[in-house]
């Protein structure tokens, strides 16, 4: 067999990915805790790098990669590569998001229908001995106008999620050629301005760009409807966290399901991000989880399978 060459993985990833490395003729380092400082020293003798979200692929990395022949990341975040350098030296970059779009959309509905039905709040009274049965009278999803920014493999399969719901969903994604939604018969296509305006949920799954972070900001809630929610499993960025504490404040936003957030290293906020997400985590209408929608154990097998096959597919 053919050597074609060492591949470094940089995060833990499904047994079966190392495996079919291996078969293929590639040797590889699996060392899942190393740092982006670590990389840099070693990466000029790898053709290959697969990365999660710690290692950004940046020109000055590249520059010090003459081997290197693809760069994937396992999910679909690709806003820590460099890709238009990347592509000029001849790097292959490729992302999986086909790998865990059903678990991050299964999350953002499940994440709603916890948060309409208060379980979270009406669990931890019960385990208290605390039995409130009126004033955990929750809402349905059922007839609700449901908004989803961004209609790629995320926000379809999401789309999908709802389809036994009974809601009403608008669609909007700048991107996509008219008739992205085409498949979906309770899915319309709008603009943006018409979902701020008219959906009782908005559900962000967009990638980090210049133009998408503080999507939702100020300006966003002020067009939304009173009493709006928000689900942001996307990117932390996307929202203007201080504008959204300041809307759940005001009723303008009623409640709000973040998976993803602005600063998620706790170990460096700033006296001011601190006191911010204090606030923020305080809120019984707010569900808060750690970045893991996209983290199951499902998810982790087919992550591994969709990035090997296109890494074959190049190699």
């Amino acid at each position: 067999m053919i050597d074609k060459g060492a591949v470094l993985i940089t995060d833990d990833v499904h047994a079966l990915f190392v495996a079919g490395l291996t078969a293929a003729g590639f040797s590889y380092d699996y060392l899942p805790d190393i740092t982006d400082t670590e990389v840099r020293r070693v990466i000029g003798g790898y053709v290959g790098l697969v990365i999660n979200s710690k290692i950004r692929v940046d020109a000055p990395m590249l520059d010090i990669a003459p081997k290197l022949k693809f760069v994937a990341r396992l999910g679909s975040g690709m806003e820590i590569v460099d890709i238009p350098y990347a592509t000029a030296r001849g790097v292959a970059v490729l992302s999986s998001p086909e790998g865990n779009c059903n678990a991050v959309a299964e999350q953002a509905v499940g994440m709603l229908l916890a948060l309409f039905q208060n379980l979270l709040v009406a669990d931890r009274q019960v385990r208290g001995f605390d039995w409130r049965r009126e004033a955990n009278r929750g809402r349905e999803l059922a007839g609700s106008t449901v908004g989803i920014i961004g209609f790629g493999h995320t926000g379809s399969m999401f789309a999908r999620r709802l389809s036994g719901f009974d809601v009403r969903v608008l669609a909007h994604d700048k991107y996509l050629p008219s008739g992205y939604a085409s498949a979906f018969e309770y899915v319309t296509e709008v603009d943006a301005d018409t979902v701020l305006r008219e959906a009782d949920v908005i559900s962000l799954h967009l990638p980090l760009t210049p133009e998408t972070r503080h999507y939702l900001r100020a300006e966003s809630f002020a067009i939304c409807r009173d009493g709006v929610v928000v689900v942001n499993t996307s990117r932390g960025n996307c929202i203007k966290t201080i504008d959204l504490l300041s809307a759940l404040r005001s009723n303008k936003v009623a409640g709000a399901c973040l998976d993803v957030f602005e600063n998620e290293k706790t170990a460096t906020y700033s006296e001011t991000e601190r006191a911010m997400y204090a606030q923020l985590y305080a809120m019984p209408q707010v569900i808060l989880t750690p970045h893991i929608a996209g983290w199951t154990h499902e998810s982790k097998a087919r992550l591994a399978t969709v990035l090997l096959h296109k890494i074959l597919s190049v190699s």
